[in-house]
């Protein structure tokens, strides 16, 4: 056994003792990077040093580590997919990667990763290409800090900031996006983890995912993007402190729910959107702790949706705290603190003691008849909501929170 493990031990020392240093650049050993990497074996590193490389498409097939040293340029000339990583265990740091070519059918990126394991970029800025990062077929791959940055004007003529297809156990932490189609998309991608990144002022979804169970997405912030966060056709998704703001449109939301099942979204904030969750064909999807503030509708949840349980969060200065396009009600409302209550507590439980309707009467008239937001703030619709609380008859008797707080939940 001892035998074993020191033949093992020094097989891995004698290829660590191989590898070796290539440098590229004015003065250097090699003038092009496509030089270097043909020179290079697996395990060694090739340091690119200041200044613009135009050299087409860069392959990286070999198991190397790629490091720009004081932020060398690689410019795609508008023409060329820049770089094309096919083999495991590579690294890609510190490079400006810039003007990628366009085009719709084989969708060339910056860098793109095919069919490769244990991949890591990061801390690179990549500016005005068709796709930032593409990872097509990757598993443990890091996706870390990076600056990626795009000016599309329509999504057909721009590609996402970072696309994930077919993927398993990704890390895609620390990046910002911005003016691209989505800033993040996933389909078919397992298992994966999207952590502290911010994706603003992208053309479509700030970030936009099917097909993409048991992932979790946590403590990123999503502004600003054409129509917010898309998450359909999916199951076991965990969304945990994240912030969805000003996303604003008559098709837009914070985050649009179609088709999902056995999630958790807890401790988000969603702020001065036109609707801060929108629910279609969702089951058995638990909201907690959320704060829904200065939106136009803080949620709306379809007939087609059952089995929701939404506790314990903070509706805040909505223009309209719920809406529903149907009778039945199959989900569930209780413990939320709603600053419309007006109820009391005489046992001063922090519970209120008599029970709140929060689907107010004009909210289901606006939900069938969208131009009746015209007389919002009349006083007709004002007598109607009252009138509504006092007597319900047109919106559903079990639509409603039996245990409201009297005081907004410190999160």
């Amino acid at each position: 056994m001892k035998v074993k493990f020191l033949t093992f031990f020094f097989l891995i020392l004698s290829q660590f003792a191989h590898s070796k240093v290539l440098e590229v650049g004015q003065n250097k050993s090699f003038k092009k990077i496509k030089d270097a990497l043909a020179q290079a074996i697996n395990g060694d590193t090739i340091l690119i040093h200041q200044g613009i490389y135009k050299e087409g498409n860069i392959i990286v097939d070999k198991e190397v580590t790629l490091i720009g040293k004081n932020w060398p340029i690689l410019d795609g000339q508008k023409k060329y997919e820049i770089l094309s990583i096919k083999s495991n265990n590579t690294v890609i740091t510190g490079f400006r990667v810039e003007n990628s070519g366009y085009a719709t059918l084989d969708d060339p990126g910056a860098i793109k990763v095919y069919e490769a394991n244990h991949v890591t970029v990061c801390d690179n800025i990549l500016d005005d290409n068709f796709f930032g990062i593409y990872l097509q077929y990757c598993k443990n791959t890091v996706v870390k800090n990076n600056r990626i940055k795009a000016y599309g004007v329509e999504e057909q003529q721009i590609g996402n900031g970072i696309h994930c297809w077919k993927s398993d156990s990704l890390q895609i932490i620390g990046n910002r996006i911005s003016g691209h189609r989505d800033g993040i998309y996933f389909e078919f991608v397992t298992n994966s983890v999207i952590w502290r990144n911010i994706s603003t002022k992208n053309i479509r979804y700030g970030l936009h995912f099917m097909f993409s169970n048991n992932d979790a997405y946590i403590t990123n912030v999503f502004k600003n993007n054409g129509a917010g966060v898309a998450v359909m056709f999916t199951k076991n998704v965990t969304m945990i402190n994240n912030t969805f703001e000003e996303n604003w449109g008559d098709a837009s939301y914070g985050l649009f729910l179609k088709e999902i099942s056995d999630s958790y979204i807890f401790g988000n904030t969603f702020i001065r959107n036109t609707s801060g969750i929108h629910m279609e064909g969702t089951s058995r999807i638990k909201v907690e702790k959320n704060v829904f503030e200065s939106n136009g509708w803080g949620m709306k949840i379809q007939a087609s949706c059952m089995e929701n349980e939404v506790v314990t969060n903070n509706f805040i200065a909505n223009t309209f705290d719920i809406s529903t396009n149907g009778s039945l009600v199959l989900n569930t409302f209780n413990g939320n603190y709603w600053d419309k209550y007006d109820g009391y507590d005489l046992d001063r439980n922090h519970i209120g003691d008599v029970p709140y309707h929060p689907l107010s009467l004009f909210s289901v008239i606006v939900e069938n008849n969208p131009p009746a937001m015209l007389l919002f703030r009349s006083f007709m619709v004002t007598l109607l909501d009252k009138s509504e609380k006092m007597i319900p008859s047109l919106t559903p008797d079990n639509f409603i929170d039996n245990t409201p707080l009297m005081h907004s939940v410190d999160l």
